[in-house]
């Protein structure tokens, strides 16, 4: 028996819903350029009374005479130009500041890299259970505030009560009274704070890199060393470029470790870097144009290196 299908019901059960106002002939809004900018324009808002306008205050106040006097309206607010500028860039102090801001900052930076890297490789080296504790361990020194872990290390450095003293045996030396060891115990507890960031970024680079290609480098006799500068080294370098930058925006403007581990700056201030400097200028002087200027300064700076840095690179052909 030959049964033979509605031919009503067969087309509307084959008819396909018709949306209106998407066929190809209708107009799309916002097309072509202004689109991009449509969907970032809560984004940019945002960011221009989180960021865009306190950077305003910072310059117009680096550009006036601003102490506790006009503060508190003793006296009126007079326009000095770059008077403030010029009288930081004159200061001996300023330059010596400077320069114990840049070496730190470089040493911070190029510690932070060279720890997180290498355990990023160790954590494709490592089974299971191994590189979940590091994992853990690693995210856990993240997380803990700057003031809690210069505390901790504090402690664990302390003449009198520390650990680390009596381990290596010397006797009651205090690691905050010179110069050169407060800068060197102050680097260790940023790098301990600072590489999970770039452990756990280069890894996830490291694991998107197609296995064949490490195991051709292998049987060729690589060793790992040559893997990494050869292989991992080139492919990861946006990685790379990204975790330098923020590594460098992150170790130039350290304040809270140089701050609470060095009680404010050091012995006469033998352990200043631009921020604690910056706040010293400010709030201890009362010099608020001055401490402006010297964040002005310090942003130009930061500005200065990343864009520097990002025009090297894509001279050397990267794509970014």
């Amino acid at each position: 028996m030959r049964v033979t299908p509605n031919s009503s019901g067969a087309s509307e059960r084959l008819r396909l819903p018709v949306v209106r106002g998407l066929s190809r002939s209708s107009p799309r809004p916002f097309r072509g350029w202004s689109t991009p900018w449509f969907y970032l324009a809560p984004a940019l808002v945002v960011l221009g009374g989180l960021l865009v306008y306190p950077i305003y205050q910072l310059g117009l106040i680096s550009l006036f005479k601003y102490t506790q006097a006009q503060v508190s309206g003793g006296e009126p607010t007079t326009f000095e130009g770059f008077g403030n500028y010029s009288a930081l860039f004159s200061d001996s102090e300023f330059w010596q500041v400077l320069l114990a801001t840049v070496l730190f900052a470089g040493a911070c930076v190029v510690s932070t890299l060279a720890v997180g890297c290498a355990l990023a490789v160790l954590l494709t080296r490592v089974r299971a259970l191994p590189r979940l504790a590091l994992m853990l361990a690693a995210l856990g020194a993240w997380a803990t505030p700057a003031v809690t872990g210069s505390t901790v290390w504090l402690f664990l450095f302390d003449p009198d009560f520390g650990p680390v003293d009596r381990i290596l045996g010397l006797g009651d030396y205090s690691w905050t009274y010179g110069r050169f060891s407060a800068f060197f115990l102050v680097l260790l507890e940023v790098v301990w704070c600072s590489f999970p960031f770039v452990m756990v970024t280069v890894y996830a680079g490291i694991r998107a890199v197609p296995g064949e290609v490490l195991e051709a480098a292998a049987l060729d006799g690589a060793s790992q060393w040559r893997i990494w500068r050869s292989v991992l080294a080139p492919m990861l370098r946006p990685i790379l470029t990204v975790v330098t930058i923020q590594s460098v925006i992150w170790d130039f403007k350290v304040f809270t470790q140089i701050y609470v581990m060095t009680n404010g700056g050091g012995i006469a201030g033998q352990n200043l870097v631009l921020n604690v400097y910056a706040y010293q200028q400010a709030f201890a002087s009362s010099q608020y144009s001055l401490g402006s200027a010297i964040g002005v300064v310090t942003l130009l700076i930061l500005l200065g290196v990343t864009l520097g840095y990002l025009r090297l690179l894509r001279r050397q052909g990267e794509e970014l």
